[in-house]
């Protein structure tokens, strides 16, 4: 008997704190959010504080954009947003609304390479391959800015894209290279 009288009184406790405004649950505001992806126009139906990483993933079906932290603190989650890079994990969707937003899938036309892809293959830049779509985001909206960077300004403009494998000083001679040819020298 005891043991159904604390669960009772438990019941009632949860019951008061489910009330109370910290605990109560978000109503979902649904609406509809258009906006350019990858060159196509997107309109669909979504919770607008919905992070984008899980639109994009779930939704639209890309994977090029990883879930890593969750936090903003590694960005496995870089796509561009108008040609900036932004970390999708903290994003709402609404954000995006009437923009236009790249992932690695369309950096480069269809059956091509864009230079930064280019070179991260040629300098062996990418080892398990998990962190290699957000850091050639990264790189593309540095180089849009400071088309030839000095090494500083790449480990600077570089500084929030972890590499669990550590193969920085690979990624820094492919954003190097792929400057250059940017810039119409090849390397």
């Amino acid at each position: 008997m005891e043991h159904q009288i604390a669960f009772v009184r438990l019941i009632a406790e949860s019951t008061k704190l489910l009330k109370t405004k910290r605990f109560r649950r978000r109503t979902t505001m649904i609406e509809v959010i258009q906006f350019k992806l990858n060159g196509e126009t997107v309109r669909l139906k979504a919770d607008g504080e919905r992070m984008l990483l899980w639109v994009l993933r779930t939704d639209l079906g890309l994977t090029g954009p990883k879930y890593g932290c969750g936090e903003e603190h590694c960005g496995a989650c870089t796509v561009l947003v108008n040609g900036e890079a932004v970390l999708s994990c903290q994003m709402p969707v609404k954000v995006v609304k009437g923009k236009e937003v790249v992932t690695i899938e369309g950096l480069a036309g269809p059956g091509k390479l864009h230079p930064l892809q280019k070179a991260f293959i040629e300098q062996d830049a990418l080892q398990c391959g998990f962190c290699t779509p957000g850091m050639i985001l990264k790189a593309h909206s540095l180089l849009v800015k400071t088309p030839l960077p000095t090494r500083d300004q790449i480990l600077q403009g570089m500084d929030e894209n972890l590499c669990r494998c550590g193969s920085y000083p690979r990624v820094i001679q492919a954003i190097e290279a792929a400057s250059k040819e940017m810039q119409g020298g090849k390397k």
